[in-house]
């Protein structure tokens, strides 16, 4: 049978494979100190994606970080791991890596005066997959006030095989005040 007809449910059903599926969006429009996703439906999905747009802290000079849960219980210790690319429009290039930290970036640092805002897209690798390591790549763009654009990309890993059901952001400094931030399942079939 031809691929077509598979595509628009002539099989017995819709075969979409890549097609995004929201699975929850959360906004914050008030300082709160993190934003928990506590059903990603992990068992459904081996890769999640993350979008974070608007992110401004209550404090100046904030990340959004990503922590997990692990079956129910928030993973807190320095076993994450992250190497990062940065640059801005003025020139300035470097880099930024850890083999012990306690958080993934979900989002670089960005201030809370005037304009000042970050956007990120993360993709997250084998979540609910009990025999496997947690992986993240993240690719963003902020604004601070000198005034400069940035850009990261990179990627972390949780490095411990477990059941990965839940997703908390917050800051390094202060709260959040602003965010929009959408997680989404990605089909496989």
């Amino acid at each position: 049978m031809p691929i077509g007809q598979a595509k628009f449910g002539l099989l017995g059903g819709v075969v979409d494979p890549g097609k995004l599926e929201l699975i929850k969006t959360q906004t914050v429009t008030t300082s709160t100190p993190y934003v928990d996703f506590t059903s990603i439906q992990e068992s459904t999905y081996n890769v999640h994606f993350l979008t974070v747009n608007n992110f401004r802290p209550t404090t100046d000079n904030a990340q959004l970080q990503m922590r997990f849960f692990e079956s129910g219980v928030l993973e807190t210790a320095s076993v994450y791991q992250f190497a990062l690319q940065y640059g801005s429009a003025t020139n300035v290039f470097n880099e930024s890596k850890s083999t012990a930290i306690n958080y993934l970036r979900a989002c670089q640092t960005v201030g809370h005066f005037g304009r000042e805002r970050g956007h990120s897209y993360n993709y997250l690798y084998n979540l609910g997959d009990s025999t496997k390591y947690s992986f993240q790549t993240v690719h963003n763009v902020y604004i601070n006030k000198t005034p400069d654009t940035f850009f990261t990309f990179g990627s972390g890993v949780l490095p411990q095989a477990s059941t990965v059901d839940g997703i908390r952001l917050f800051t390094n400094l202060g709260d959040i005040d602003e965010l929009t931030v959408s997680l989404y399942g990605i089909a496989e079939s």
